[in-house]
């Protein structure tokens, strides 16, 4: 399996609140190829988003891959929720950080 950063096969790579609990994480690909390659091997999986949060599966709700836009989302529990005491970051827009460094398979 051939593989690349993820800066480079993705145009897009952001995260946002999914409400005050939740936190979606969206990865949208320049190339269909490289998102269709990462589809068939289901490489984002709720572990990889885990292991790159440092948590567990069950705190990630859910992975989806949307085809019309050749695009990959997960939505996770917030460590804590929005706009409360210690939270760092009300918006949940600076929380794409760890999937900086993520690598993915490239479609040939």
């Amino acid at each position: 399996m051939n593989v690349k950063p993820l800066v480079e096969l993705a145009v897009v790579i952001r995260s946002k609140n999914s409400g005050p609990f939740e936190l979606t994480l969206d990865i949208i690909y320049r190339r269909a190829k490289d998102y269709e390659e990462a589809k068939r091997l289901n490489y984002f999986t709720k572990e990889l988003f885990a292991k790159a949060y440092s948590t567990t599966p069950d705190k990630v709700l859910k992975v989806v891959y949307f085809d019309p836009v050749s695009a990959v989302k997960a939505t996770l529990v917030r460590p804590v929720p929005s706009g409360v005491p210690g939270d760092s970051d009300v918006y949940g827009a600076q929380q794409h950080a760890p999937l900086l460094k993520l690598v993915a398979p490239v479609g040939d």
